[in-house]
């Protein structure tokens, strides 16, 4: 009896010992479960988590260094307010404009922190604003349209409209930078029965030989397009024109605009693809949109009789000498629909690439 109960205790305990080993089997990972697991995930997540926590220092220590050495952290509205009658003194506009750029600058800090003006500090500013149209720095007026700009949709409509006759001057002046500014300005508070005025201004500018007058004026297209379609549907032999400019900028916002124009006619908009796929972009960012609108197409008819050419201009992005460029392509690629496999190793293979890069950004992307 007792060698029956010696044995049939040794195969309970060598049983329970089997099923507690399992149990512990399944419980605990091993050592080399753990080291696995660590060598999958904690190195890229602590590398990410690092670079992550080295940035939000960097520009909190930015941010710091900057509020101790700004001039403007302790400004008063109403101090504010009482320095800008400097505006109406002609002496002071005509001889000394660094003061009143530094004027502006300190009316824009309140108004960009949410500093909350009544319209009859509005106006009352705005006006004497106006003022500095008698001075010819540039600066100076730069700093007027940034202003103006700001201010015009809190503004009365009716005292932003005393600014167009002398914005209107600038525009037809023979300084680039002010017709430029004016152009930009004058889309952004002027109406559509105002704009057939200004019109032929407007797209004579689109094929200035000078880039920033050009690039304005389409700046100006894209923003009149919403409230004034159809007096802008009428620049399209001038936005064409553009699009084949010298300038990178130029030819990025004539893009944008000759799209916007032909967005609601898929054959137009294919045949822009299929021209300019061809090589004759030379901006970054205009081939960018380009794979945008190629894209576009693909998601709506992959089977269309361009669907083949398209791709393969997608394809050919991959091997172009901008990295920006190059991701467009590969997420465009990644985002079609019922693409094989197959076809996307191109894509896949640029992106590990990417993975590699000393650039940070180009590893988030």
């Amino acid at each position: 009896f007792s060698t029956k109960s010696g044995t049939r205790n040794q195969s309970q305990t060598a049983t329970s010992s089997r099923s507690g080993g399992n149990a512990a089997h399944h419980s605990e990972p091993s050592a080399s479960e753990n080291a696995e697991s660590s060598a999958g995930h904690k190195p890229l997540a602590a590398t990410l988590l690092q670079e992550f926590q080295n940035l939000k220092d960097k520009f909190k220590n930015e941010d710091d260094a900057q509020d101790k050495d700004s001039p403007y952290l302790n400004l008063e509205k109403a101090t504010v307010l009482q320095e800008s009658r400097i505006f109406h003194d002609a002496t002071v506009v005509t001889q000394n404009p660094r003061r009143c750029c530094q004027m502006i600058t300190k009316l824009l800090f309140l108004l960009v922190k949410g500093e909350s003006f009544t319209s009859s500090e509005v106006t009352e500013v705005f006006f004497g604003v106006t003022k500095l149209f008698q001075s010819d720095d540039v600066n100076l007026r730069r700093m007027m349209y940034l202003f103006i700009k700001e201010v015009a949709e809190t503004c009365n409509p009716d005292d932003v409209i005393i600014v167009t006759s002398s914005l209107t001057k600038d525009m037809n002046t023979g300084e680039d930078l002010y017709r430029a500014n004016s152009m930009r300005v004058l889309a952004k508070i002027i109406d559509s029965a105002m704009l057939g005025a200004i019109e032929r201004y407007l797209k004579q500018a689109i094929v200035d030989r000078n880039a920033f007058v050009a690039s304005s004026a389409l700046m100006s297209g894209l923003r009149l397009f919403k409230p004034c379609p159809e007096i802008v549907r009428r620049w399209i032999n001038e936005v064409q024109e553009a699009v084949n400019s010298s300038s990178d900028m130029v030819q990025y916002h004539a893009l944008s605009l000759l799209y916007k124009i032909k967005q609601h006619d898929r054959l137009a908009v294919s045949k822009i693809v299929q021209q300019l796929s061809k090589g004759s972009l030379r901006s970054p960012l205009a081939t960018c949109l380009l794979i945008r609108y190629t894209s576009n197409l693909l998601h709506e008819d992959m089977n269309s009789t361009n669907a083949k050419a398209s791709y393969q201009f997608l394809e050919s992005c991959l091997r172009h000498k901008n990295e920006l460029v190059i991701y467009e392509a590969a997420k465009a690629m990644c985002q079609l629909p019922g693409v094989d496999r197959t076809d996307l190793s191109p894509a896949i293979t640029v992106l590990q690439l990417f993975l590699s890069s000393p650039k940070p950004a180009l590893r988030f992307a």
